[in-house]
């Protein structure tokens, strides 16, 4: 809900039965509830349900999403006060981006299960509401800022308070034509009009003249489409051109009764159609698991994070186990934690030698325990930063035994010789630990190495929390291990990496982590070699230490030398974080997606730095027409004069060879329902790998433009024809009811013989 205070994503306006529903009338009455920070910060807020059923008003808080509600005493805050509130009384609102948890305390346990359930309710229902139904919610988002609009509250609107509405909701028309509209929709030649008018004026401009040439192009006679025409038009879509599902699509989109009757699909119908999500860019057979999860892991990206604990920079910034509970449940695989000695024999968790805040090892792995499998079924790794003596290492070896029970795995699924790593598949449901591991005959001893802490062979470049030759004044790590946390280190053991020769002659089960600039001196030098050594073992690509406000780095680079376990920092929205959520957006969102399969093979001879094709690949022009957008929203909202003057940027992210960027015009004055109506195309070599990234911004004629909203999106997930995009705000939540209309055109040229390579079924040889 938005708010003054708090938003759940959610449109405005509400069907009658979310109205009718007792809980929600609750939240609209309001309520005073307490607001917990500490044992000693509690004070009474009022908190209320604004009439739109998407705002909850409440005194002293900023603008925020909510990503979701959790009742009792599940945060970090109600758990350390729990002895002084009534658990069943309490309940956390959680929010997008960066912000902290709202912990609340209601005066009685009935409250706080209305304001709990009525949340929820809310929610669902808006997730589960038809095209229909959101666009019959129109008027009612009208009539909000028609209150606000209307200066004298009389009910009706002069031309001055339509022009004031017309700015609140981001469109500023040219002056004759909203005159003439307004002149139009003046039934009763008063100058004012009245709420039918407005409605009116209003369904006006919500008309999409690009969707209706659209419409009139496949109808014969400009009035419906037949069953046959829309079937036309599916298959220049690259759909299902069948009779039947053009039947279906008629049954489910179209409201006209005659016309349903008949099997004919009016422009109404069609225009919900085309906003519907089953007309989305991005291919719905990719919304499931539906590539091969039988293969060794090593043939996965694997999504991961880094320095998954903070919450914001890796120097002053506030350690959670909240950052842990976003990252799962965003489908995350390889979550880090950094271990270090704590009070009492309890070892913590935090970015050491810093100044963050520390947060208990157990705490963290009840909470990972919680949360591991509730995105995907798929196993989740554990890195971990071991920092902590032989005694307290031991302690973690029993918390993870004793919390994570069954779904920890403590030994190898086969007792024959391992050739390759187990698959996703079988290692569903199961949690497995990354970090160093003794070998025979080595309990307890010193590592030759110089550490057993995980970090030894991955904090060389110069980081703030590990201790080497450039920061000499820090404490040696702890140089023994644990045969207890030995024996949880399965398939994922941590060795440093002496050169490509050497890796190969070890087993599977060993991996190396790498700097971002270590990753990319290997994928510039021996790029071949690198893609080869990742078709079998693991390898985890890491932050340079030297980003202390925890920014990333460009994970396609790594990506495209085969690298699975590309490690980001979750935290920090931007660029790189929209790539990595649109790389693993397909596959059911997992956490798991294929390679391409030259990047499977042990003998590959693909080049990541050298492109001209490469083995088995089809150029392919890629050509999208920016069309228009919706309801783009404003950015200067402290400027209540300012209308976004948008532009789009499509961004190609793939092998040098394919990166490319290119933009249309832009538009003056216009968030509403700017046209476009632009071009752009691009040659990709490699489409496999390539991420196509949509970039809306607000020009700004004195400074850098405003970022507006984006989505990123694999080259393969794309559907061709008229699609809508949904744009993302920068922290990847939805920014409906903003889109993008585009048409897509594929054209792949006809595979060419190249020097060094023959077709498919032997490609991968010299």
């Amino acid at each position: 809900m938005n708010s003054c205070a708090h938003s759940a994503s959610t449109p405005c306006g509400f069907s009658q039965y979310v109205l009718d529903n007792e809980d929600v009338r609750v939240m609209l009455q309001g309520s005073s509830i307490v607001k917990v920070r500490s044992q000693r910060w509690q004070k009474k807020r009022s908190f209320r349900l604004l009439e739109d059923c998407v705002t909850v008003w409440c005194e002293s808080s900023k603008t925020s999403q909510v990503e979701c509600v959790r009742e009792g005493c599940q945060s970090e805050c109600l758990r350390r006060v729990a002895d002084s509130v009534p658990e069943a009384h309490c309940f956390t609102l959680v929010f997008r981006g960066g912000r902290k948890s709202l912990d609340l305390c209601c005066l009685s346990q009935e409250e706080a299960e209305c304001w709990v359930r009525g949340i929820r309710t809310l929610k669902d229902r808006v997730s589960n509401m038809s095209q229909k139904e959101k666009l019959d919610q129109y008027p009612f988002v009208i009539s909000v800022y028609l209150r606000r609009a209307d200066l004298n509250q009389d009910g009706k609107m002069s031309y001055d308070e339509i022009k004031r509405l017309l700015q609140m909701i981001n469109i500023d028309l040219n002056e004759q034509y909203a005159r003439t509209l307004f002149k139009k929709c003046d039934r009763s030649c008063d100058g004012r009009l009245d709420h039918v008018e407005i409605e009116e004026f209003c369904r006006e401009l919500l008309r999409r003249p690009e969707l209706d040439a659209v419409f009139r192009h496949y109808s014969s006679n400009g009035c419906v489409l037949s069953t046959l025409e829309l079937r036309d038009f599916l298959g220049d879509q690259g759909e299902d051109a069948s009779l039947s599902h053009a039947q279906k699509l008629i049954l489910t989109y179209e409201f006209n009764d005659w016309a349903q009757k008949n099997l004919f699909m009016t422009q109404n119908g069609f225009t919900m159609y085309m906003l519907s999500r089953e007309n989305d860019l991005f291919n719905p057979d990719h919304t499931r698991v539906h590539q091969d999860m039988s293969q060794p892991l090593a043939h996965y990206y694997i999504s991961s994070s880094h320095n998954t604990y903070l919450t914001k920079d890796q120097v002053t910034s506030d350690s959670s186990t909240e950052p842990y509970i976003r990252a799962l449940n965003q489908g995350c695989r390889c979550v880090e934690l950094d271990c270090w000695d704590g009070d009492k024999g309890e070892p913590v968790i935090y970015h050491g030698h810093t100044l963050t805040s520390k947060i208990p090892f157990k705490e963290v792995i009840e909470t990972i325990a919680q949360y591991a499998f509730k995105a995907s079924p798929y196993p989740l790794i554990l890195s971990l930063e071991n920092h902590c003596c032989v005694e307290q290492q031991a302690v973690m070896a029993q918390h993870l035994r004793s919390i994570l029970g069954s779904a920890l795995l403590t030994k190898p699924l086969s007792d024959q010789s391992l050739n390759q790593l187990p698959s996703p598949e079988e290692l569903k449901g199961r949690i497995l630990v990354k970090g160093k591991k003794l070998g025979a005959g080595q309990l307890g001893k010193t590592n030759s190495s110089a550490s057993f802490s995980s970090s030894s062979d991955e904090e060389t470049g110069g980081s703030i929390k590990s201790p080497n030759k450039k920061d000499p004044g820090k404490p040696p790590i702890s140089s023994k291990l644990s045969p207890e946390l030995s024996d949880l280190v399965v398939y994922c053991s941590s060795v440093p990496f002496g050169g490509f020769e050497a890796a190969n002659q070890k087993p599977p089960s060993e991996m190396s982590s790498f700097s971002e600039n270590e990753a990319l001196k290997h994928i510039k030098d021996s790029g071949k070699l690198f893609v080869r050594h990742n078709s079998r073992q693991l390898s985890r690509i890491y932050p340079s230490g030297q980003r202390l406000q925890s920014s990333n780095y460009d994970p396609q680079d790594m990506w495209n030398g085969g690298c699975q376990m590309v490690a980001l920092n979750f935290q920090t929205p931007g660029e790189q974080m929209d790539l990595n959520r649109g790389r693993f957006l397909p596959n059911g969102g997992c956490g798991y997606v294929l390679k391409p399969d030259f990047l499977c093979h042990p003998k590959s001879n693909f080049n990541p730095e050298n492109t001209g094709g490469g083995p088995g690949h089809i150029p392919t022009q890629l050509t999208i027409r920016v069309i228009s957008a919706q309801q783009l929203p404003k950015i200067n909202t402290d400027k209540p004069n300012s209308i976004v003057d948008p532009l789009v940027w499509v961004e190609i992210h793939g092998v040098a060879i394919d990166k490319a960027r290119s933009k249309t015009q832009r538009i003056n004055n216009n968030g509403f329902n700017p046209r476009w109506d632009c071009t752009l195309s691009f040659q990709l070599q490699v489409p496999e790998l390539a991420l196509v990234r949509f970039v809306v911004e607000d020009h700004d004629h004195t400074s850098k433009n405003d970022f507006v909203g984006q989505f990123t999106i694999p080259f393969t997930s794309l559907r061709i024809g008229y699609r809508h995009v949904h744009l993302l705000k920068a922290d990847g939540s939805s920014l409906s009811p903003a889109t993008l209309f585009i048409h897509v055109k594929v054209t792949a040229a006809e595979e060419q013989e190249q020097p060094g390579y023959t077709n498919a079924p032997s490609r991968w040889h010299s």
